[in-house]
């Protein structure tokens, strides 16, 4: 485990059994993520296409955005809630912040770090808190929503990969599975090394912690420990870097709009889509759509067909950007991506048999 200073997270039984893993990352919790990446240069190969398109769409206006979730250090937690749901309802409950709550906020960055100048007026003027938000909208039009349905189908494959873990090692199991070199199962305590090198002691009094998969996170863990109902433990995605899976922000030229499952699988893809499925690789890929997150031995059983004949099929589907796979230990998890699903719910979807 890297580094000497730790944060730790004191377990009951009760905390242990209100452990959940979210199904994806709370969306503003994510774009505040994406702003700090996009400000910085880390991971080129990974983020480096990603940017460079995002920075070519960003209005002048995003800047609000930026000056309040800088690269590193504190941001306001009233624009980065760790609520789910729909990204402009979530949006309109920040609009709603209480003027307290803004004032409270920014006190406490402003004790880490300067704040610009126009944020002292950010509590008493609705035009400014407006112009703020929108600027937040358009910052995840950009940033996140052309590739959500990415992070969402990469966040099932990861989550999978965690369920495993606690069939197979309890939650215990799963808390020590989600990333060894900066966090470690020490019972009663979960101890983490964070990169602010930030050390202190967090008792969960029963409320368990809620596991967030990032896709913008850095390569190591981080808390919230004022997230309601219950703290927020996000960790990097997993999934995500699998070497066998399709990469998760493309560098290619083709498009990647908001109905990309919707359209991409149905228009100049689709002829070789239809070729590609067979009515057994059709019911594969159901299967996989129906049970994400199967092995390709129960992938089999449930086709009716050998297990080569499914390895050899899920290839193909992966190969295609149908489906997703992940390792956990010696065994391959499949989930779909977005576009299998899209494919399968289009109304001239092969059907198996």
């Amino acid at each position: 485990m890297m580094g000497t200073v730790v944060y730790r997270i004191h377990f009951t039984v009760e905390d242990l059994a209100r452990t959940r893993v979210a199904p994806v990352p709370p969306p503003l919790m994510e774009l505040s993520s994406s702003v700090r990446t996009l400000q910085t240069g880390g991971h080129p190969v990974r983020f480096g296409a990603w940017r460079s398109r995002a920075r070519a769409r960003l209005r002048p206006d995003a800047r609000m955005v930026m000056d309040l979730i800088p690269p590193r250090g504190w941001a306001p937690t009233f624009l980065a809630p760790a609520e789910a749901g729909g990204v402009r309802e979530l949006l309109e409950r920040v609009r709603g912040t209480p003027r307290s709550r803004i004032r409270r906020d920014l006190a406490h960055v402003a004790e880490w770090h300067p704040l610009p100048p126009w944020t002292r007026g950010l509590a008493d003027d609705p035009d400014l808190l407006r112009r703020l938000c929108d600027s937040l909208d358009h910052a995840f039009d950009v940033l996140l929503a052309p590739s959500w349905e990415r992070i969402a189908s990469a966040t099932a494959a990861d989550r999978a990969v965690r369920v495993r873990q606690a069939l197979d090692g309890g939650i215990e199991g799963l808390l020590a599975g989600l990333l060894p070199s900066r966090i470690r199962w020490n019972p009663p305590v979960l101890e983490l090394a964070m990169l602010s090198g930030f050390d202190g002691d967090l008792h969960l009094e029963g409320r368990g912690p809620l596991l967030v998969p990032s896709v913008f996170g850095p390569n190591a863990p981080s808390i919230d420990i004022d997230a309601q109902p219950q703290p927020v433990l996000r960790y990097p995605l997993g999934g995500a870097g699998s070497s066998d899976s399709p990469p998760l922000f493309p560098s290619g030229g083709r498009s990647e709009g908001r109905s990309e499952g919707r359209s991409g699988g149905r228009a100049g893809g689709r002829s070789a889509l239809s070729a590609l499925l067979g009515p057994t690789r059709a019911a594969v890929l159901r299967a996989i759509a129906e049970h994400p997150g199967c092995s390709t031995k129960e992938l089999a059983a449930r086709t009716g067909i050998a297990s080569s004949s499914a390895s050899e099929h899920t290839t193909v589907l992966r190969s295609a950007g149908l489906i997703r796979t992940v390792r956990h230990r010696n065994t391959a998890l499949h989930s779909p991506t977005a576009v299998g699903i899209s494919l399968l719910d289009a109304p001239d979807a092969p059907e198996p048999g």
